[in-house]
């Protein structure tokens, strides 16, 4: 099934998790954060290397170690996470290349781009700290 806004797992799981470490009192493991979310440890692991290598997470190694947030959750907005996963992400897409369309208005309405921009801005507004209640 077609999606309109695709959030792909590994950027879902890096915000999830990254809400769930941030609203722990006690540092949380993979095999924890992966009960929790109910996805594969393995890929999860990935993506928690991945934070840990751009600083946003600390690691401990061993059976008491896990992950604990590296800096403030309000500081920390979804939308650097989800493009640290994902690359940038870009405001106009229709599947046709800018600047190539053969119609002079969007057959689409311009809801494709509508729905980018407020996505962007919901991410870049949106902190972890925000988040951290709605556990």
């Amino acid at each position: 099934m077609a999606k309109v806004v695709h959030i792909s797992e590994a950027a879902s799981l890096a915000i999830h998790s990254m809400v769930l470490i941030a609203g722990s009192s006690e540092i949380l493991n993979v095999n924890r954060i992966a009960e929790v979310t109910h996805s594969s440890r393995n890929h999860l692991a990935k993506v928690m290397q991945v934070l840990v290598k751009n600083n946003y997470l600390d690691s401990v190694r061993g059976p008491k170690g896990g992950f604990t947030l590296k800096g403030d959750p309000h500081k920390v907005n979804l939308l650097e996470i989800y493009q640290l996963i994902e690359g940038i992400l870009e405001e106009h897409h229709c599947g046709i290349e800018s600047g190539k369309c053969p119609f002079t208005t969007c057959v689409f309405g311009g809801l494709a781009d509508k729905f980018s921009i407020e996505f962007i801005d919901y991410l870049k507004n949106k902190t972890l700290a925000d988040l951290i209640s709605i556990q």
